[in-house]
């Protein structure tokens, strides 16, 4: 029997728990099984019956089509988190691919015997981390012996034991944190090139307390945003890079050769800077080198004052997250 065990979220827990099937929607896709089964041919019909999707979009969700068809197998288990109870359900599928007919919500499905309903408390916080992804199917791969040792007999909520430490609380923590600092950069990569990461370093720098002026577009200086402290000196001379590709030495000697005695440089990249690039901002501390990294640190701790169409733009939530005691 298969071990191979699949993860699912879906909003109709009565559809899926009392009609015993695990199932995604997407009603217009239509019956998958009247595709070629290929990911080229989900993709395609994909792009014609949802002509506006980003070409992200169309890779992932013509996945989980795909794979709901074609990769799942009967015998394989999956799990699914329902909210309501927040239980944790367990089961094994018995059937093929099934459409359910065109009109339907969720549509798409396949039979499951479900095996076992177990509260959410009884698993570690690394395996209710896995359950959630964001994508309607996936594959548990880190956690599904975990959850496949739910279903044997003698089973045991062992985190539930006060002298029990669970110990992927530090490691879950730590994913989280990563995951935001990856998805702030890549929003950021992907909505600001050129002067529009020019304009939100300067409204990062107001809502540091620096008084910013933005270089005109297709300015000669080489200095993209002039910034003061205060009414008095010293100036601040900054330069923004949203290429790819870390920054080089001469680069920043180019910020260098822009600025007056008294004055003070700073140099912003989503990226990194070389090693001799390091080396000559060790070297000059009158000029500031922010990476990607750095810049991230600077947006979480000075997130709520910046411009709202930023906010808009990374959509955060602040949240609590557990972290080990000896923290």
């Amino acid at each position: 029997m298969s071990n191979t065990v699949w993860g699912i979220h879906c909003k109709d827990e009565k559809l899926m728990l009392q009609g015993n099937v695990m199932t995604i929607g997407w009603e217009d896709f239509g019956n998958l099984s009247s595709l070629t089964a290929t990911r080229d041919a989900f993709k395609e019909h994909y792009v014609e019956t949802h002509p506006d999707a980003s070409k992200g979009q169309v890779a992932t969700c013509a996945g989980v089509l795909y794979r709901f068809a074609h990769e799942v197998n009967v015998g394989d288990y999956v799990v699914f988190p329902s909210k309501s109870d927040r239980n944790i359900n367990i089961g094994i599928i018995e059937g093929e691919y099934e459409y359910a007919g065109d009109g339907v919500l969720y549509p798409n499905r396949r039979k499951v015997k479900w095996l076992k309903h177990i509260p959410r408390l009884s698993f570690s916080q690394g395996a209710l981390y896995e359950l959630g992804c964001v994508l309607s199917l996936f594959q548990v791969k880190n956690y599904a012996d975990e959850f496949l040792g739910a279903i044997e007999k003698g089973f045991s909520a062992k985190h539930l034991m006060d002298d029990d430490v669970d110990e992927t609380v530090g490691t879950t923590a730590d994913e989280i944190i990563e995951s935001t600092r990856d998805f702030i950069l890549k929003e950021l990569s992907r909505n600001l090139k050129g002067y529009a990461l020019e304009e939100f370093v300067a409204n990062l720098l107001d809502a540091m307390g620096y008084r910013t002026t933005v270089s005109p577009q297709g300015g000669d200086s080489g200095i993209d945003i002039t910034a003061y402290k205060d009414e008095l000196p010293p100036r601040i001379l900054v330069q923004v890079k949203s290429g790819g590709g870390d920054i080089k030495e001469s680069t920043i000697q180019s910020l260098k050769g822009a600025m007056r005695e008294g004055d003070y440089g700073l140099f912003v990249t989503l990226s990194n800077y070389t090693k001799n690039a390091r080396k000559y901002l060790e070297n000059t501390p009158i000029i500031r080198g922010v990476s990607g990294s750095e810049l991230v640190d600077l947006i979480l701790k000075y997130y709520e004052l910046l411009d709202g169409k930023y906010r808009r733009m990374i959509p955060l939530k602040k949240v609590y997250i557990p972290v080990p005691k000896d923290e």
